[in-house]
């Protein structure tokens, strides 16, 4: 066949795909939007599904949803969710051990993002910042790939869920602040907030919600019918607000305007935005997952990430977003609600299991003040103290983990040294208290209640290592994503190396998840 018949057969097997040639890759998408609907459990996809008619409707019924992620780490809580779903990363590695735990340098709490060195703007006193993860993110390997050439915001009403999720390199993370009523953010990204936040703050939009009636969306027989009335304005409002789905009407809107003001989806590269509704977590906690409030609030922040993807068609139009819906954890149903089904459970503070170590250890190793910090795992024994009565560490958490397990209810207590040297594993369970330590900050003791025991006195809680605090929604959606329902066992860390397989960007340094290539097109 002669050069030019060669190249006539090429052009034609170009334009018509003869025989049957490889389909063309998807165009990389603009914009990745990563929502995080905080403690928002699986089964509640499935419980108000007949409800949806929004952005949760919309992703059930053009995604690929994953019905079995689960969380592998102890214990579930806000900070670990948040700083996993676009890192990837254990505890173990990103140094995210909890919301708070204790420092023993510093010889007092610290949470997850506090940090003395900055300064909050838009409100009063020290800012937070993302420090203490010791892990990159999905934005910031893709600030490296594009050289800065893109953006990366993180938006929620919780300073945590705005600044994990975003990581080092981002252009601003903000957070809503119930003392001044607007959204606020720290001197570790700029000096000042930028212009569009002050006028988007100037508006003053949670007076709009003073004096109103938050009634259900839906009625069900199922469930009782609630009024709820705000307050009329002022810090009282600002503090309702949190427990209410006009916070995440709030945080809908400051995304809008984000978008518009940063040209999100406008760059050379793909930007990230990335957008936590917390407010569902505030309501949970009050109300339990079984309740009215609980249910509506599903029904609402449905429909404000409805209104987010509206608003991104309309700007960017279709094709342009890549979408991925998770949580950071589930919660707990409240042991009163739990004792009419029959069903085990309670509540017991966590003090009980704290004052049983140190008697213990008092009444083995003489007086003394043995614990000297808690987390939601579990204790940080007095390392001065032991060293001052020239005792074994390892002796000491021995005695106080035995105390632990002698405390009704307690499932299981590791010690630091069982974690140190391998010996947790053996299940789920130690896997899980091994992928939550790491040396420096964890404590001495990890404990681990009996299933729907809580250690909160009203209301419920979440944090331990079963279905009902792990099981979460894993979706994708847009271009280069495959729609369907996916059954295999999956983990929220694999959110973050699949969409850096789908952006063609480095998968962040210390990811424990892989890359959903199952749902990735081909």
């Amino acid at each position: 066949m002669t050069r030019r018949k060669l190249l006539v057969v090429a052009l034609l097997t170009a334009a018509c795909g003869f025989p049957q040639g490889r389909p063309a890759l998807p165009a990389k998408p603009k914009l990745v939007v990563a929502i995080v609907i905080d403690q928002f459990r699986y089964d509640y996809l499935t419980r108000f599904r007949a409800n949806y008619s929004g952005g949760i409707a919309e992703l059930l019924d053009r995604g690929a949803v994953f019905t079995n992620a689960r969380y592998r780490q102890f214990p579930t809580v806000t900070a670990v969710g948040h700083s996993i779903f676009l890192s990837g990363a254990m505890p173990s590695l990103s140094g995210i051990i909890d919301n708070q735990w204790f420092d023993r340098g510093l010889n007092r709490q610290v949470t997850s993002v506090s940090d003395e060195a900055t300064q909050l703007l838009g409100g009063a006193g020290p800012g937070s910042s993302p420090r203490r993860l010791l892990a990159s993110t999905l934005g910031d390997e893709m600030k490296a790939a594009s050289r800065g050439n893109c953006r990366v915001i993180g938006i929620s009403l919780k300073d945590r869920a705005a600044i994990l999720p975003s990581g080092h390199a981002a252009d601003g993370a903000y957070w809503f602040d119930p003392r001044a009523g607007a959204f606020v953010s720290s001197t570790f990204y700029f000096k000042e907030l930028p212009e569009w936040v002050r006028g988007f703050n100037a508006s003053r939009p949670a007076e709009g919600y003073g004096n109103a009636q938050w009634t259900p969306l839906a009625a069900s027989p199922d469930y009782p019918d609630f009024r709820k009335k705000m307050p009329g304005g002022g810090p009282e409002l600002y503090v309702a607000l949190e427990a209410s789905p006009y916070a995440n009407e709030i945080v809908e809107a400051f995304a809008e305007r984000a978008i518009d003001a940063e040209r999100l989806g406008g760059h050379a590269a793909a930007d990230l935005l990335a957008v936590s509704f917390s407010a569902n977590d505030y309501v949970g906690h009050q109300m339990g997952p079984d309740s009215a409030e609980v249910r509506d609030m599903a029904l609402r922040v449905d429909r404000s990430i409805g209104k987010l993807l509206a608003f991104l068609d309309r700007r960017l139009g279709p094709g342009r977003v890549v979408v991925v819906l998770t949580a950071d954890h589930g919660v707990a149903p409240l042991p009163e609600v739990l004792a009419e089904r029959k069903m085990p459970g309670g509540r017991q503070p966590a003090k009980v299991v704290l004052d049983a170590i140190q008697g213990a250890l008092s009444g083995r190793f003489g007086e003394g003040r043995w614990v000297a910090g808690a987390s939601t795992a579990g204790a940080y024994l007095n390392r001065e103290l032991i060293a001052s009565k020239k005792l074994d560490e390892a002796q000491v958490e021995a005695e106080a983990a035995k105390a632990a397990r002698g405390v009704p209810h307690v499932l299981r207590a590791y010690t630091r040294a069982q974690v140190m040297a391998g010996k947790a594993g053996g299940d789920a369970i130690g896997e899980a208290v091994a992928n939550g330590f790491y040396a420096s900050r964890s404590g001495d003791v990890f404990v681990v209640m009996e299933p729907y025991w809580i250690d909160v006195e009203h209301g419920t809680s979440h944090g331990s290592p079963f279905d009902y605090d792990t099981h979460v929604p894993v979706i994708f959606m847009g271009p280069g994503v495959k729609p369907g329902h996916y059954g295999g066992t999956i983990a929220p860390n694999d959110i973050a190396p699949t969409l850096a397989t789908l952006l063609g960007v480095e998968t962040p340094s210390c990811s424990a998840g892989r890359a959903l290539a199952e749902m990735l097109v081909r």
